[in-house]
C-alpha cells in the first residue's frame, strides 16, 4: 500500500514538474551562484576603489555576468519576453565591450600614452633600419589582399578603436531592428528562411563581431608586453568566451534545428531560445568563478589606506610597484610615456562604498580622482 502511494506521488511529481520546470529550477541554482559571486566581487572592488581609471571599467565588465544570468533566466522562465531580454543582453554586451577596451586603455595609462607608445615603437623600428612596413600590424591571408598594413601610430590606434566601436553600434542597432521586425511579425527568431529578418541580421552581426574580435586580438598582440603586468591573456579569453562564444552558440543551435539534427518536435523557436538561455545560465556561473581569478581585487587592496600618484614608464615592470623616478624628479614632467598609477608613499583618506558608487554612476571617476589628488 505504501509502495503504491510512493509510485502515485512520483507520477504526480513527474506530471507536475515538466522538462521546462526542471530546466528553470536548475537554471535558478546556477543564476544564484553567478549573482552571488559576481556581486561580491563588485562589492569588494567598490570597497577598495583606489584606482578609478581602471576599476570603473573593470566593474562594467564584471557586471556583464549578472546581466546575462538574470536576463537568460527571465527568458527561460517566461519565453514570451525572450525578445525583450535579448535586447537587454545585446545592449549591455555592447557596453561591456566598450568597458573592456577602456579598461585595457586605462591599464596602459590612457590614449595619449598608447599613442606615444605606438609612435615610439615605429621610431624604434626605423632606428633598427627596418622599413615602415616592418613597423606595422600585418594581416593574415587573405585579409592582407584587401587591407593594407596598419602602421604603428595614431591611424593604427584609430583603426583598432573603430573596429571595436563599430560592433557596439551594430549590436545596438540590430537589437532594436530585431524588436521592430518581431513586432511586425517579420523577424522569425532562429528561422533561416529568406523572407525573415533573422538570417540577414545574423550574417551582419557575424561579420561585425569577427572584425571586432580581430581588432581586439591585434590590440593584444601589439601591446602584449606593456599589458603583461595585468596578465591580459586570461582576461581576453574570459571576455571573448562570454561575448563571442555565447553568440555563436545560439547560431549553432539554430543551424542544428534548421537542418533537423535536433528532432523536429524539439526544434521549435521556443525550444531553441530556452536551450540557449539554459546553457547561458550554467556558463555564467562558470564565468563568475573565472572572474574572481582574472579580475581580483588584490592589486587594488594594498592601496586602500595609503595612496599617491607616481609616474611609471610605459612598458616597465610595474607589478613591482617600484617608481622609475622619485616625486621630486618627475615634478613638472609632462611626458605622456609615463603612466599615473597608485603607490604607497603618502597617506590620504580612502573612499567609502557610497563615494565609489557615486563616482561610477554619476561622475565617471572624477570624484575619486579629486580625492586622490
Amino acid at each position: 500500500m505504501q509502495l503504491l502511494k510512493v509510485l502515485q506521488l512520483q507520477e504526480s511529481l513527474r506530471q507536475t514538474l515538466s522538462l521546462h520546470t526542471w530546466a528553470v529550477l536548475i537554471a535558478l541554482v546556477f543564476m544564484l551562484v553567478a549573482l552571488s559571486l559576481s556581486l561580491y566581487l563588485i562589492f569588494t572592488h567598490l570597497t577598495h576603489y583606489t584606482n578609478p581609471q581602471e576599476q570603473k571599467w573593470l566593474i562594467g565588465v564584471v557586471f556583464m555576468v549578472p546581466v546575462y544570468s538574470v536576463e537568460s533566466f527571465a527568458s527561460l522562465w517566461n519565453p514570451n519576453i525572450s525578445i525583450e531580454c535579448d535586447i537587454l543582453r545585446n545592449c549591455y554586451e555592447a557596453f561591456a565591450l566598450y568597458s573592456f577596451a577602456n579598461y585595457l586603455i586605462a591599464c596602459m595609462g590612457g590614449e595619449a600614452a598608447i599613442l606615444e607608445f605606438l609612435e615610439k615603437k615605429c621610431e624604434a623600428a626605423h632606428r633598427r633600419g627596418n622599413s615602415i612596413h616592418k613597423a606595422a600590424v600585418h594581416h593574415p591571408f587573405p585579409l592582407k589582399l584587401l587591407v593594407p598594413p596598419w602602421v604603428y601610430g595614431k591611424e593604427c590606434f584609430r583603426t583598432i578603436k573603430f573596429g571595436i566601436v563599430q560592433y557596439m553600434i551594430m549590436k545596438t542597432l540590430c537589437a532594436l531592428l530585431s524588436l521592430v521586425l518581431e513586432l511586425c511579425g517579420l523577424y522569425g527568431d532562429g528561422d533561416f528562411h529568406l523572407y525573415n529578418g533573422y538570417p540577414y541580421i545574423t550574417v551582419a552581426m557575424n561579420f561585425s563581431q569577427m572584425w571586432a574580435l580581430y581588432c581586439l586580438v591585434q590590440f593584444y598582440n601589439t601591446a602584449r608586453e606593456e599589458l603583461k603586468v595585468i596578465k591580459p591573456l586570461p582576461k581576453f579569453l574570459c571576455f571573448k568566451m562570454i561575448v563571442f562564444a555565447t553568440w555563436w552558440q545560439g547560431v549553432i543551435i539554430a543551424i542544428l534545428c534548421a537542418f533537423k539534427i535536433i528532432p523536429s518536435f524539439l526544434g521549435t523557436s521556443s525550444f531553441q531560445k530556452s536551450l540557449q538561455d539554459f546553457i547561458i545560465c550554467i556558463e555564467m556561473a562558470v564565468a563568475a568563478v573565472a572572474h574572481t581569478f582574472v579580475f581580483p581585487v588584490s592589486p587594488y587592496r594594498g592601496f586602500s589606506s595609503q595612496v599617491s600618484h607616481t609616474k611609471y614608464q610605459l612598458g616597465s615592470e610595474t607589478s613591482s610597484r617600484e617608481p622609475l623616478l622619485t616625486v621630486d624628479e618627475i615634478e613638472g614632467h609632462s611626458d605622456d610615456s609615463y603612466i599615473m598609477i597608485t603607490d604607497t608613499n603618502v597617506e590620504t583618506s580612502s573612499t567609502s562604498l557610497k563615494e565609489s558608487v557615486q563616482d561610477i554612476v554619476l561622475k565617471g571617476g572624477e570624484t575619486v580622482c579629486v580625492l586622490l589628488n
